[in-house]
């Protein structure tokens, strides 16, 4: 993907169905500044509050075809975006635990969807040697080398989600 890294997440609230949110305009801004400018884009970027969903909705679909954004395999844009969210968790951008509780919370979202259940357990994992010396979600974790075995996993799924991404180019 040639657009900003934000895309991943935006393209995952649309697949999620999420209300649009400050965080689309402050994209579609972002989209303008690194050269794309579509008719509906510049739309969604001059949106203020108070958001009317529907129109939204539409609006949100026409920048997506405007641009050959694909949400329509919910799966694979999912494996983008934890990919993505991984990577900003290892860039310090953002905290394991930021990162695990949102893809924890998409993994329940979707009904325990297998292929976030390992984020789902981390999360529990850390969640338990914040306050605990013990937990039983994840193998071997302990206090002294859950943030190792985070950053390991992540930097494995990152890597082989963006391989896999780039090879169907």
């Amino acid at each position: 993907m040639n657009y900003p890294e934000s895309t991943y997440e935006i393209l995952a609230f649309k697949a999620l169905k999420r209300e649009v949110t400050d965080a689309w305009m402050e994209w579609a801004i972002e989209m303008i500044e690194n050269g794309y400018e579509t008719e509906h884009l510049l739309v969604l970027a001059g949106i203020s509050k108070p958001y009317n969903q529907f129109y939204l909705d539409e609006l949100t679909a026409k920048v997506f075809q405007e641009l050959a954004l694909d949400w329509s395999s919910q799966q694979e844009v999912l494996s983008n975006y934890s990919a993505y969210l991984a990577g900003e968790a290892l860039d310090g951008k953002r905290s394991y635990r930021e990162v695990l509780r949102t893809l924890k919370d998409i993994c329940i979202e979707l009904n325990y969807e297998e292929t976030l259940m390992d984020f789902y357990l981390l999360f529990f994992a850390l969640d338990d040697l914040v306050s605990l010396e013990k937990q039983v979600y994840w193998p071997n974790a302990t206090r002294e080398n859950i943030n190792e075995i985070i950053a390991d996993y992540f930097r494995s799924w990152r890597d082989e989600q963006y391989g896999r991404e780039n090879s169907n180019r």
